[in-house]
C-alpha cells in the first residue's frame, strides 16, 4: 500500500513572486506515487532574489549527471553507468536512471551546480532586466493654472 502526503505550498505562494507556476508544479508532483518522487530534493530561497534546489544524488558521480537549461524549464537527470558487473545481495542505494523538470519563472538563470558528498546543489538568480523594473513616477505638485499658463478662451474670443 502506498503511503502519499499532501503538503501546503500557499506559504510560498505569498513570499515567492514569480514562482507560482513552479509552486503549482511542485504541488502536482507531490500528488504523485512515492516511486516517482525519486530523487528527494528541497527548494530554497537564499535571498531576496536568489533560489537553491538541492537534490539528494548519493552514488551519482559528476559525469553520471545533467543539468539542462531550456527556456523556463530546469532538467537534471541522471544515468549511472554500469561499470563492473557485481552481484548485489541486496541493493539499497538506488542507481536506477532518472529526470526531474523544474519550471523556473521568467528571468531566471542558474548560476552554478555543484555535487559535494551526494548532494547534487544548483544555484538559481532573478535577475529582472532594468526595463521591466518598477519605476517610480513623479507627481508635479505645481498645476498649470498656478503657473498662469492657462488662457480662458472666451476671454480672447471676445477680445
Amino acid at each position: 500500500m502506498a503511503m502519499r502526503s499532501t503538503f501546503d505550498f500557499s506559504p510560498l505562494f505569498r513570499s515567492s513572486v514569480g514562482f507560482d507556476r513552479m509552486l503549482n508544479a511542485l504541488e502536482a508532483a507531490s500528488q504523485t506515487m512515492p516511486a516517482e518522487n525519486w530523487p528527494p530534493y528541497d527548494i530554497v530561497k537564499s535571498g531576496e532574489d536568489d533560489y537553491r534546489i538541492v537534490m539528494a544524488v548519493a552514488g551519482f558521480s559528476q559525469d553520471d549527471l545533467s543539468i539542462t537549461h531550456e527556456q523556463n524549464m530546469l532538467i537534471v537527470s541522471g544515468e549511472k553507468a554500469d561499470k563492473d558487473a557485481v552481484q548485489y545481495l541486496h541493493r539499497g542505494i538506488p542507481s536506477h536512471m532518472f529526470e526531474r523538470r523544474f519550471e523556473l519563472a521568467d528571468h531566471v538563470k542558474v548560476t552554478a551546480a555543484k555535487l559535494v558528498d551526494g548532494l547534487l546543489t544548483i544555484d538559481l538568480n532573478r535577475e529582472i532586466p532594468e526595463e521591466m523594473k518598477p519605476r517610480r513616477i513623479e507627481i508635479a505638485a505645481e498645476t498649470a493654472l498656478q503657473q498662469g499658463k492657462v488662457h480662458q478662451i472666451d476671454a480672447e474670443a471676445a477680445a
